[in-house]
């Protein structure tokens, strides 16, 4: 009579984008270039921001955070898909799978989370303008990007804590690019309908919730600015600055509602989805809102012709 014997898993097999290497040198090439032409950017804009006294209102100073999540949301999985892209045998240890699950939903949650304090801002602006610099004051500012970033960890812990209780006696192969936990929960060696009921309540009901209360928000304060402005020039810009948001809400929460407000099952779009979810748009995200504002552009010229054009000559 054989004792049975479960080996514990160490490191987990990722398929990654493609198993064609001409594929792999094709996507290498094109999100390679995307990453250092988007990258660079979204640290201008930071800088941009950091650096010029007129851009020292809050919305300023919560677009930096959002410039900064993204670009820690997408370093999260874009260096190591960019390397897995030259290696055979891609895998991960278990403590660097936790590690990248965690942080990924960290700073995720903690982006989403700045966004509805990001539509507070708008409404405070939009529907209070002479209380606007009293009520978003930097103190407060600084106490809601920290309670967002908060409620992402918050969030995280609970995401680790329901994966790292699970058994993982094999199979170890993970159809993805990263590790996350849609894909981390199937290849457990026990029922996971409590922890995946759990997971999509946790991930999935919050992006469905957040998403249509953002959208009413920034529906309402449209609404707000047709009604009661005329079509002069704060109105066209306080409209521009809404849809800019609404965009980045649709890029951000559109995908993740798609991945984790649903059984964690294996469908084709999965990881098309994940790949802008996790890479494309959260470095468009900063430089989408940037198209559309005039006071951020003018201020990253500047920074470029002072301490970039000026050096070289």
């Amino acid at each position: 009579m054989e004792t049975a014997n479960y080996t514990k898993v160490t490191e987990f097999v990722l398929t990654g984008l493609s198993q064609t290497r001409e594929v792999q040198l094709v996507l290498f090439v094109i999100f390679l270039s995307f990453y250092l032409f988007i990258l660079p950017g979204n640290i201008l804009i930071i800088c941009a921001i950091r650096l010029d006294p007129h851009l020292a209102s809050p919305m300023y100073f919560l677009l930096a955070n959002l410039a900064f999540l993204d670009i820690w949301y997408s370093s999260i999985t874009a260096p190591k898909m960019l390397i897995d892209f030259f290696v055979e045998r891609k895998i991960i240890s278990f403590g660097g799978c936790i590690a990248q699950l965690f942080f990924l939903h960290f700073v995720g949650a903690s982006e989403m989370f700045l966004l509805t304090v990001m539509a507070f801002d708008r409404y405070a602006a939009i529907c209070r303008p002479l209380h606007y610099a009293t009520i978003m004051n930097r103190r407060l500012c600084c106490i809601l990007v920290a309670l967002s970033w908060m409620g992402g960890f918050i969030h995280s812990i609970i995401q680790v804590a329901l994966i790292v209780r699970l058994p993982f006696c094999g199979p170890n192969e993970l159809d993805s690019y990263f590790c996350d936990i849609t894909q981390v929960v199937r290849i457990a060696c026990a029922n996971t309908f409590p922890e995946e009921l759990v997971m999509i309540c946790s991930s999935g009901l919050i992006s469905v919730v957040c998403f249509i209360a953002l959208l009413m928000s920034y529906a309402f304060l449209l609404a707000m600015l047709k009604k009661h402005s005329g079509s002069g020039e704060n109105t066209n810009r306080a409209m521009s600055t809404c849809y800019s948001h609404i965009t980045i809400v649709v890029l951000m929460f559109g995908p993740s509602i798609y991945i984790y407000a649903r059984p964690f099952d294996s469908f084709s779009l999965d990881k098309v989805i994940s790949v802008f979810h996790t890479v494309i748009f959260p470095l468009l995200n900063p430089i989408i809102y940037t198209l559309r504002n005039k006071e951020v552009k003018v201020a990253m010229r500047k920074l470029v012709t002072k301490y970039i054009l000026c050096k070289e000559k």
